[in-house]
Order: structure tokens, then sequence, then C-alpha cells
């Protein structure tokens, strides 16, 4: 086959210029409508060749006008259910699967082998990469929101892991808006009708990432390669893992934390904080996220203050933990910043009922 391909494109080559652009793009939509049938040669670039034009390139800029004419492209290999709804200047690569209960909105591009099953509405401008996987057969929905891109062979929004679930119970998955979830990433349906498994905004999923049933995922945060997180974990905003590391069910990772690498989080990581170990342990303030997100040096310095008067007394025997808190709120300077009495709140949070409690802490004496 390869040598009558070669042997076609020798002959017909000193009479044509030939643009190989991407089977997704304009350039490739223009083609497919002089010929009622693709040639040889269509064939061979549309499903053998998989170099992409350049958004900026000629290719992509020849048809815009015409592109109001006939705004999608679907694949003719590809499997597009006729109840399935598709917004303008969709892009549906070879070998793609969309359900009959789907949605996509505009601009919306699947690349080849991306799967989109179940009741699931996918926001504008979505990128699924090769071999993504979203949606799921079954009661409940999965919703994404518009820019959110889907790396290579991550699943999302399928049957949660959790033996509790009944077969027949809705599940649901919410996602934001400009979310990049990266290669291998498995995300998860909730594990019953009353929750959902809900991720915001404007966050970086690694590579090999899993967010079990019922996680309620905040924004702009940042997870390493391989964070997983067990079943109805809580991560606020602006928090950041490193590579390898596993949260137990029902815990609680504060806004503006660190988790370190290699970490087996068993209790909740407070507002500020960085922790680390195989049990991890409270490890001091997070200064360079803090740093980063530009708290004042008054607020970075007041922190410290309460950290050490908590967590690293004098004399641990001579005050309880409780009346460690106790004092810092009623400091007549330090009760005052808004930041600590948002750490403070924070703390007070994760011994309340259902809660894990913090993570372990070391004292230092002033010996």
């Amino acid at each position: 086959m390869a040598a009558a391909i070669n042997s076609i494109l020798l002959k017909i080559k000193p009479k044509i210029k030939i643009k190989i652009c991407n089977p997704l793009s304009d350039c490739a939509r223009s083609s497919s409508r002089r010929s009622a049938s693709p040639s040889i040669l269509q064939l061979f670039f549309s499903t053998t060749t998989l170099t992409y034009a350049d958004a900026d390139s000629d290719c992509s800029n020849e048809t815009n006008a015409t592109a109001d004419a006939n705004p999608n492209f679907i694949h003719p290999s590809a499997d597009v259910h006729p109840n399935a709804i598709t917004g303008h200047g969709v892009s549906i690569g070879p070998y793609c699967t969309i359900g009959s209960s789907v949605k996509l909105g505009n601009g919306c591009r699947l690349y080849p082998g991306s799967h989109v099953f179940g009741n699931t509405e996918i926001g504008d401008h979505c990128l699924l990469m090769p071999g993504a996987v979203v949606g799921d057969h079954l009661p409940g929905r999965t919703v994404l929101g518009r820019s959110n891109v889907i790396g290579h062979h991550a699943v999302i929004g399928v049957k949660c892991q959790d033996l509790k679930y009944k077969p027949g119970d809705e599940c649901f998955l919410l996602i934001g808006d400009n979310n990049e979830i990266r290669e291998h990433t498995s995300i998860h349906r909730s594990s019953k009708s009353s929750d959902k498994t809900v991720i915001g905004d404007n966050n970086l999923i690694m590579g090999s990432c899993h967010i079990a049933h019922d996680c309620k995922i905040g924004n702009n945060n940042i997870f390493a390669n391989s964070t997983l997180l067990a079943g109805h974990v809580v991560v606020e905003d602006y928090t950041h893992t490193a590579g390898a590391i596993v949260v137990h069910q029902f815990c609680h990772i504060g806004s503006f934390s660190f988790v370190g690498g290699g970490s087996v989080v068993s209790q909740d990581v407070p507002k500020y904080t960085m922790v680390a170990g195989e049990r991890a342990e409270l490890r001091g303030l997070n200064l360079e996220g803090l740093r980063r997100h530009e708290f004042t040096a008054t607020e970075i310095k007041s922190l410290r203050t309460a950290y050490r008067n908590i967590f690293m007394p004098v004399d641990s025997n001579s005050t309880s933990f409780e009346e460690r808190i106790t004092k810092v709120e009623e400091d007549k300077e330090l009760g005052k910043i808004p930041v600590v009495c948002t750490m403070i709140q924070s703390l007070r949070d994760s011994f309340a009922q259902n809660r894990r409690g913090i993570c372990k802490f070391r004292y230092f004496s002033g010996s």
C-alpha cells in the first residue's frame, strides 16, 4: 500500500503543489466539499498523518470566508449519534464516538479516538486529546464548562469505585472553566444522588492524578503528577501538591497550602501551611506560596507570629492547644489581622464533628 501511494505521489508531484494540513482544520473541510468521495491522498493524510496545522498558518486562514457555510467538520469514520447536539465550529476527528444525549458547545475539538458518552454536556472551546473518555451510560450527568483541556487517555465522569454505590442511582460530576486535565487522569462521579463531585475553575491537574467520588475541588489549584485523592476530600483554593501524594478520605486541604512530594495525608492541612512526610506533619507556613500570591509583609509576619505561638510554644506542657488558639484570637494585634483569623477558623473547623483533626506537629522548646 505504501509503495502504491509513493508511486502516485511521484507521478502527480510535478503537476500540483500539495499542502498537508490538520484533518480537523478548515483546509481539510474545504477539500472534502470539493469531492463527494475522498481520494487516496485525502484518506492517507487524514487517517495516517496527524501533523496538525498551526492556528496562524495559511492552511487555517484559507477558508475563513466559507466557515459560516459549513461550520462543523465530522470525519467520515467518526460515530456521531443523530440525536447528539453540536454547536458551531465543532471538529470531530477520526474514530471518535459521540453518544445520543451529548451536547457539544461551540468550537469544541475532538482529536482522533476520543469519546463522549451518556448525558454529558461540554462547554464552548473544549479540547479532547486522543484517547480521552468523557461521560458514562449512567443515570445522572457530567457537565464541563468552557475552555477545558482533557488530556490523552484521561477518563472523566465515569462510575465511582465506591462499593456503596447502588446501580441505578443518579451520580454527578461538575467541572468549571479553564481547567487543564492531563494524560491518564481519572475523575469519577459522585457515589450517591444527593452529592456531586465538583471541580472549580483554572486548575492544573497533571498526569496520572485521581480524583475520587464526591470530592470538592476549588479554584486555581496545582496537582502534580500522581496526586491521589480518595473519596469526599475537600481541596480549597490556590493549593499546590508535589508528586506522588495520597490523601485519605474526608480530609480537607486548606487554601494556599503546600503538600510535599511522597506525602501520605491522613488528617486536615490547615490554611497557609506546609506539610510533608510518610505520615504528613506540619512543617511551617507555605511562605513561598504566600509571597507568590502577593500576601503583604505584615500579613506574613503576623501569620508567622501566630504559628509560633500555637505550634512552637516555649513550654508545651504549660498550656493546651485550645488555650493557645484562644490566646492568639484574643491578642490585641493578631486578633485584628484577617488572615490570622482565617487560619484560626481553619484550625477550629478541623476539630468539628465528623472532621479528622489536623496533621501532627512537632514541639520545639526554647532550650
